[in-house]
């Protein structure tokens, strides 16, 4: 079993790229990948970004996806509208799956994207992917509607899903997550103190990729419980130590 993340890396090891390796690898499935950007950044601070040419990520996925045959993958840092373009032809050369994580602002509120990105999200890959992940910043950006309450993230978990199934993630509302896929499911999540969230969301988006991939295409909505359960754990176990699936233990009510 093999999947793919196309995203930057972060040489903390704390999100990006080496967070989806650790996740997919927790699976026990391969993980390749397609690095769109360079970052000096760790948990507190970004200090610089550095895109990858859109030839040269073309070239990564061509010499992946020529030899190895993957279904789903999950894209993290894009940076540039260019950079949006080319994975979207690349999505439809492979035909893959994709869930989208649509990152545009670290954790520590610095900016990891050109200006107007989520004009490109729209355009070129939200339509082409199969459940995209915003926090509620991102979904903020993605729908242009502020998200203060469970009402505001439905509105805008509808204003989203006129391109795609989403899934508004809850960890700056409460623990209110918004789902929606033609209909909206809205459900709670105990949430941590903990420092150890840096990188979540990529840890929940390639978790994702992984129970599709581990259970032949396994219901959607199944799998996004299931990943917000390895998320759960892998900050309650601290982040750092090696992530495992086993230690699932905090179900999410449907």
């Amino acid at each position: 079993m093999i999947g793919i993340t196309i995203a930057g890396l972060d040489p903390s090891g704390g999100a990006g790229i080496l967070t989806d390796v650790k996740t997919l690898a927790s699976y026990n499935i391969h993980p390749t990948s397609v690095v769109t950007a360079l970052t000096a950044q760790n948990p507190s601070k970004v200090y610089s970004v550095k895109p990858i040419s859109v030839d040269f990520i073309n070239e990564q996925f061509d010499s992946v996806l020529s030899e190895y045959d993957i279904g789903y993958g999950k894209t993290g840092l894009l940076y540039s509208k260019d950079i949006i373009k080319a994975v979207s032809k690349k999505v439809i050369e492979y035909d893959l799956k994709i869930v989208v994580d649509p990152v545009m602002v670290a954790s520590a509120g610095d900016k990891l994207s050109e200006n107007n990105i989520c004009k490109a999200f729209k355009k070129y890959l939200l339509p082409r992917c199969i459940l995209t992940t915003p926090n509620v910043s991102e979904a903020e950006q993605l729908s242009g509607i502020e998200i203060k309450s469970k009402e505001d993230a439905i509105e805008a978990a509808y204003k989203i899903g006129d391109y795609c199934n989403v899934i508004i993630t809850g960890g700056h509302l409460n623990g209110v997550n918004t789902f929606y896929n033609g209909e909206v499911k809205v459900f709670n999540q105990e949430l941590i103190e903990s420092d150890n969230t840096h990188g979540s969301g990529c840890t929940f988006s390639a978790a994702i990729v992984a129970n599709l991939i581990k259970n032949n295409d396994m219901d959607l909505f199944k799998s996004i419980n299931e990943a917000m359960d390895f998320t759960f754990n892998s900050i309650l176990n601290g982040r750092y130590k090696t992530l495992n699936p086993n230690f699932l233990s905090k179900k999410i009510s449907k």
